[in-house]
């Protein structure tokens, strides 16, 4: 079954010869939270952009539920709404009637409940009557998001929607996306905050260099690129770690009080039960043992490292 969203061998080079994206394929499900990756520059901005018609690309297609992007630009431009990293509003306008105003430009007729219902869940209501430039910044990112959502599209792009925005506010704005989601809209967004990203999002896509390294869905990723780190209290520091245990990876903190194990969680034998058996016979007492899984932002970091190496290669 098809996607809401089909991506095939999507290509864009600039005039100054820029590639910023390479053949990029992918699909995107209705209904699910899609997290795009990637260091500025990469081409996240760029594939947003062409889906939603601000960019033509240089080659390959596009398809909004079945809407080809070149054919039917009208229909599946209709099915989007975006969110913008930079916040443009019209400063003396009242908020209530920025989001009138784009729900008309899409071709439909009032509907103020609807509008209402919006600006409700997006916690507007009360500013409704308000100019936009009497907002916080938080506010106003959530004006944007109101006026994304005023023709009932079912795909919505958030390209970097929490930024400059303090902790609790970022916070009620992923309910207010969960909420969305519970909804049916299909969310795609941009992020630099890779705990949301990890909290948040089913899937996750790497974008570097233009190309797509990956699309996975999280717990894949995790669990093919993340590692755990097995933290090994002893009871009395150690000088440096015994010879023959040597070889294994491990390593030993400053103050000699702990050693650490890098293990493969994928792997047939994780080797902790030789480790713990090695460190009994060497006459070392364990006190305590904890582990620790690698974050989204480790793995990230570890995949962008690898394509580098790559590339120089």
């Amino acid at each position: 079954m098809a996607g809401i969203i089909e991506i095939d061998n999507l290509s864009k080079q600039y005039g100054s010869g820029t590639k910023a994206l390479n053949n990029v394929s992918m699909s995107i499900e209705e209904g699910e939270i899609i997290a795009l990756l990637g260091p500025n520059g990469a081409g996240k901005t760029t594939l947003i952009s062409i889906i939603c018609g601000l960019v033509e690309a240089s080659s390959g297609s596009v398809k909004v539920g079945g809407h080809d992007l070149r054919t039917d630009w009208r229909a599946a431009r209709k099915m989007i709404g975006l969110v913008p990293q930079e916040i443009a509003l019209e400063p003396f306008e009242k908020v209530i009637n920025c989001v009138r105003f784009t729900r008309g430009l899409y071709g439909e007729g009032p509907d103020e409940a609807y509008i209402e219902k919006v600006l409700r869940s997006l916690a507007l209501w009360d500013k409704r009557n308000a100019a936009t430039r009497e907002l916080s910044g938080g506010m106003k990112r959530r004006v944007l998001i109101a006026k994304a959502l005023s023709h009932r599209p079912k795909v919505l792009f958030l390209d970097e929607p929490t930024a400059g925005v303090d902790v609790a506010l970022r916070r009620e704005m992923w309910e207010v996306v969960e909420q969305l989601r519970r909804d049916g809209v299909t969310i795609i967004l941009t992020t630099h905050y890779l705990e949301e990203a990890e909290e948040m999002a089913d899937r996750i896509g790497v974008i570097n260099h233009g190309q797509l390294l990956l699309v996975k869905s999280k717990d894949e990723l995790m669990g093919e690129f993340g590692k755990k780190t097995l933290t090994i209290e002893v009871d009395t520091p150690l000088q440096e770690i015994p010879e023959d245990l040597a070889g294994r990876g491990l390593e030993l903190a400053r103050d000699g009080s702990c050693i650490s194990y890098e293990y493969d969680t994928r792997a047939e034998r994780t080797g902790i039960a030789r480790l713990l058996g090695d460190l009994a016979e060497q006459g070392i007492t364990v006190r305590d043992v904890s582990t620790r899984q690698s974050s989204l932002e480790e793995v990230f970091i570890s995949l962008l490292e690898n394509d580098k190496s790559e590339n120089r290669a």
